[in-house]
């Protein structure tokens, strides 16, 4: 193969930054694009707007990796990612299309349930284990933490199925704010309370 095949891109991209926004947007989707045909995309992000605030997408070539709350801080998210998964990382809105329209039809009250290829790669475990018993805990439902750690065979695991939801690596899409206290309190959440509360209300209300 010869090297030099993509060095006009290579050049553009180490040229002084355009002044217009416009220019700039164009010179992403180029190394967007080259990115992603030299296969040099491991993970790739972007954020979305919604009534909980701006959530950040991050996908692998295995699916969605991570979703994430604005109080997380998306930079640290990010530096998170590169270290855990590959500092390949780039901003690419067009790998997460799907994610990105599901969510809106999900918030918009049209969709009860997520068609995503996901990544579980940030967990391990018995972690992982109640992450993927979630989504069983049906649109509009909720289901106490002592109830999940019955659903996954380990009914005295309910701490456990607790740090398992606080730390889940894909809230909304697996939707852990479905799982309250055994009082019906809400409990703890990555996203706030008032985020949950909502996810909840919005769920009831179809």
């Amino acid at each position: 193969m010869n090297d030099t095949a993509h060095e006009p891109e290579v050049s553009a991209l180490l040229a002084p930054a355009p002044a217009d926004s416009g220019a700039l947007e164009r010179l992403h989707r180029r190394l967007e694009a080259a990115a992603e045909r030299d296969g040099l995309l491991d993970v790739a992000y972007t954020t979305v707007d919604t009534p909980v605030g701006c959530l950040l997408l991050a996908s692998t070539p295995r699916g969605l990796v991570r979703v994430a709350f604005d109080r997380e801080d998306h930079d640290k998210v990010l530096e998170t990612l590169a270290g855990r998964l590959s500092p390949r990382l780039l901003r690419a809105p067009k790998r997460l299309d799907q994610a990105a329209r599901e969510i809106d039809q999900y918030f918009a009250g049209t969709r009860t349930a997520f068609d995503l290829a996901l990544d579980l790669s940030l967990s391990s475990g018995f972690r992982q284990l109640v992450q993927r018993h979630l989504p069983e805990i049906g649109y509009g439902r909720t289901q106490s933490y002592a109830q999940v750690a019955r659903l996954v065979g380990n009914p005295k695991a309910v701490r456990a199925v607790g740090t398992a939801c606080a730390t889940n690596p894909l809230p909304v899409v697996v939707p852990c704010h479905r799982v309250v206290r055994t009082d019906g309190t809400l409990g703890g959440y990555v996203g706030g309370p008032d985020a949950k509360s909502a996810l909840l209300t919005l769920e009831a209300a179809a």
